[in-house]
Formats: C-alpha cells, sequence, structure tokens
C-alpha cells in the first residue's frame, strides 16, 4: 500500500501578501461527509441571500484553492481552473525549488499539491481560500499560516460507522476500504491538533455547526 505522502520542506513561510483573505481548512478521513459539507458551507456563505460577513476584497465569499496536479486534464477540464497540470518532471522541479505549501504523492508520479505563489495571488486578492486536503497537508497549511486560517476536522461517529458508510458506497473493493479503514485511524489520532472538530452523526447538524464556526471566523476583527 503506498499511504499518501506529506514531504513539504520546512522552508521559510510564504510571503502572506497585503491582502484581506483567511484560509479555512477541511481535512477528514474518505467517507466522512466532508465533500458534502463543504459545499454547503460554501452555498451558505456565497448566497447572494445570505449573511455572510464581508471581509477586505473578497466580500465574505468563499474560493476554492486551484490545487497543482501531475495527471492529464479530463473531459473539460482547463489549465488554472480546475488544477494547475504540471508533468512529473516539473511537479518534482517544483518540489525540490520548495514551492509547494504542501504535497502528496497518491502513487508513483502521480503528485497532487498547493502552491505557496497560488495561495499568495488569492489571499493578496482578498479571497478566502478554502482547501479541501489531506490530514498532514491541513496541518502544513494551519502552521505556515498560523491565526489567518482556521483549520475544521470532519470527523465520523466511529470507525465502525465510516466502514459502514464506505460498504454502502458501493464502489471499494474490500481491501481497499481496509486501506482506509487503516487510514482513518491514523487521521483521527490527528484531530486534536485541528483547530475545530465536527462530528458528522446527523450531516444537517455537522453542515450547520461547520457553517458557524466559517462564518464567526471570517467574522473576527483581530
Amino acid at each position: 500500500m503506498n499511504m499518501n505522502q506529506n514531504n513539504s520542506q520546512d522552508g521559510n513561510s510564504p510571503s502572506l501578501g497585503g491582502g484581506g483573505g483567511r484560509l479555512i481548512i477541511f481535512a477528514a478521513p474518505s467517507g466522512s461527509g466532508k465533500s458534502t459539507i463543504i459545499k454547503y458551507v460554501m452555498d451558505e456563505i456565497n448566497s447572494p441571500d445570505g449573511n455572510s460577513p464581508s471581509m477586505g476584497g473578497g466580500g465574505g465569499r468563499l474560493h476554492f484553492s486551484i490545487s497543482a496536479t501531475s495527471r492529464a486534464p479530463r473531459g473539460e477540464e482547463k489549465d488554472g481552473v480546475e488544477y494547475f497540470f504540471l508533468t512529473p518532471e516539473e511537479f518534482k522541479e517544483k518540489i525540490a525549488n520548495d514551492e509547494f505549501v504542501e504535497y502528496e504523492e497518491v502513487y508513483k508520479d502521480r503528485f497532487y499539491g498547493t502552491l505557496k505563489s497560488q495561495v499568495d495571488k488569492q489571499l493578496a486578492a482578498g479571497e478566502n481560500v478554502v482547501f479541501d486536503v489531506d490530514v498532514n497537508g491541513a496541518l502544513r497549511i494551519k502552521k505556515l499560516y498560523g491565526a489567518r486560517a482556521l483549520s475544521i476536522f470532519i470527523q465520523p461517529p466511529s470507525v465502525e460507522e465510516l466502514r459502514r458508510r464506505l460498504e454502502g458506497r458501493g464502489t471499494d473493493a474490500p481491501e481497499v476500504i481496509d486501506q482506509r479503514i487503516e487510514r482513518a485511524r491514523y487521521e483521527l489520532s490527528q484531530a486534536e491538533n485541528f483547530d475545530e472538530v465536527v462530528v458528522n452523526d446527523v450531516l444537517e447538524v455537522a453542515q450547520v455547526e461547520a457553517c458557524a464556526l466559517v462564518e464567526d471566523f471570517l467574522s473576527d476583527d483581530e
């Protein structure tokens, strides 16, 4: 099994620029409902009829971080929109130059990562940037950006429930589910290192709780 790796170097913190943007980082074990919760939070806060707080040039709106990947575009995907598409060699060169906030090698030569330059560009534009990353990447981003970032861990009510959800998807072989559960045990051990933990037992409750945490963070004028 080739576990996700986060091999960012402990280099200097990237420039925070002059914008008013902030960072909201979500991480969770696979099957915890993270993507559904993130979509709810972004829809609510970005809704023109909502009560989203105003934050600098970003106007309180949330924008996804645009990641880099070494895989080829799929379907209608465009460079600089869904992802920045790099060759494995280009990705490795940027790793060597310490150009990533975080990155992972899912398997040999298949990389995903967050470029420091892109984060700084979005923050300088006043955007509040949302990250959907693995646990190690989330903790790396939080370490670099400190109080400017909010890290939220989406936690399943139990490992047993997580297995039930993964099996209910019907998309993974039993050995893949076992791998995901093994990985989840490690990820759950890191929950205490996050700013906030949202337990996704009842989805509607977890969605509202996560949204309130983000709104409070964006409303904080510290």
